[in-house]
């Protein structure tokens, strides 16, 4: 049997359909790597009045404080021009702001240039957002990553990609997969895949193509098994979802000295494999960890720029911590012990490596090529299937209190 060349594979945006560009704030004070920073800044923000309030905002072509927008879907923020708010900040919510960054974000839709409501329609426990990452010539890392929470547009560093949700509808259902696809691999496989299976092989053998993400398939039933056993792996350190991950051997990364309260910019000795933050020292910190990159970007380092980068006196976005809150660090070193697992699976190779799963869908053992699928009526997707589903069960709140008519 011929082998599947990298044109013969499926594209990703085939095989799901429905994707959404990430959400887009246009400021940077409405999301922070703490909660308390964001209820301190609306506080801030809503006992300045009139112009000092405008320019605290920070208005944009697409926001100012007199924008009349409606209720985020499944928020309780206010609906009422945000020049007139006097409330309390509506909690926040955990987000991804950049790859392997998780932050906190005001939820009010009056503070966000580009909410995309239909990500937060489908946004629950069950939801897996995938998000498609620039492929950089030259430079390692992953082209897909996965989290449980809504990824955001980055503020800085490079472009973020489609956000493709796994599930079109709240509740894990209706899976966001080419219609007839899941049944193609049944018959193939000889046994169903669930929707998180075949996005764990997803997520294992994708690679980038000059037209798009492409994804290898095979009908082998132990090729299959492999590359789902390590998508899913990947997918629990990357949701980072349960049990805590650990390094193998018993190491763990440790503070071997306290970090400083205003932390510079982080360098790396190699040979002892120790994170040096100023006075501060973090070890074991495997090569691999410092090493991972996304779109180019080393990881650990915009994690750390996100920060300590400075903000302009006077701005919300200068409304933050005073010293560094033990809590990052904890973060810190489950982020470097997260990087390291995924680059010893092989996650972080990029496009000239590969895994595993990758490489050997494309040996001829039973492929499952793009021909094939249109053959089988699996492609193409119907128009339907790239738009979202439609999941209103309730009315939704518009500008000023009133019911959006949708």
């Amino acid at each position: 049997m011929p082998s599947v060349t990298h044109d013969d594979a499926p594209l990703l945006a085939d095989l799901m359909p429905w994707s959404v560009a990430p959400p887009r704030l246009g400021r940077g004070w409405p999301a922070a790597p703490d909660a308390a920073s964001l209820t301190a800044r609306w506080d801030a923000l809503v006992r300045a009045e009139g112009p000092e309030r405008e320019a605290l905002f920070e208005p944009t072509r697409s926001r100012t404080p007199y924008t009349a927008v409606g209720r985020l879907p499944g928020r309780s923020g206010g609906t009422a021009r945000l020049i007139r708010e006097s409330g309390p900040c509506p909690e926040p919510v955990r987000v991804l702001a950049a790859p392997f960054d998780e932050q906190w974000l005001i939820p009010d839709h009056r503070l966000i240039d580009a909410a995309r409501p239909e990500l937060w329609r489908v946004r629950d426990a069950e939801q897996v957002f995938v998000v498609e990452q620039a492929a950089v010539p030259g430079s390692p890392g992953p082209v897909l990553l996965a989290s449980s929470l809504l990824p955001l547009h980055p503020a800085h560093g490079p472009r973020a990609g489609r956000v493709r949700p796994l599930y079109r509808r709240p509740g894990g259902a209706e899976p966001n997969l080419a219609p007839g696809l899941t049944a193609h691999l049944a018959a193939r496989l000889g046994a169903a895949p669930d929707p998180l299976d075949v996005l764990a092989w997803i997520v294992s053998a994708a690679r980038p193509g000059a037209d798009g993400i492409k994804v290898p398939l095979t009908a082998d039933p132990d090729m299959w098994r492999a590359g789902v056993a390590a998508g899913h792996r990947a997918l629990w350190l990357m949701r980072r979802n349960g049990e805590r991950p650990k390094l193998p051997g018993g190491r763990r990364p440790y503070v071997r000295a306290p970090l400083p309260p205003r932390p510079p910019q982080p360098l790396y000795d190699r040979a002892e494999e120790t994170l040096l933050v100023g006075d501060g020292r973090i070890s074991p910190v495997p090569p691999a960890a410092w090493d991972f990159h996304v779109g180019g970007v080393r990881v650990i380092e915009a994690w750390f720029a996100r920060r300590t980068e400075g903000a302009a006196p006077g701005t919300l976005e200068a409304v933050r911590p005073t010293g560094w809150p033990q809590t990052w660090t904890s973060e810190l070193l489950e982020l470097i012990t997260v990087l390291a697992l995924l680059a010893e699976d092989g996650a972080g190779d990029g496009a000239e490596d590969g895994t595993e799963a990758r490489d050997e869908a494309g040996d001829g053992r039973d492929p499952i090529t793009a021909a094939g699928l249109r053959a089988a009526g699996v492609l193409p997707v119907p128009d339907s299937a790239r738009r979202p589903a439609s999941v209103l069960d309730h009315q939704e709140e518009g500008p000023g209190g009133q019911f959006a008519l949708l």
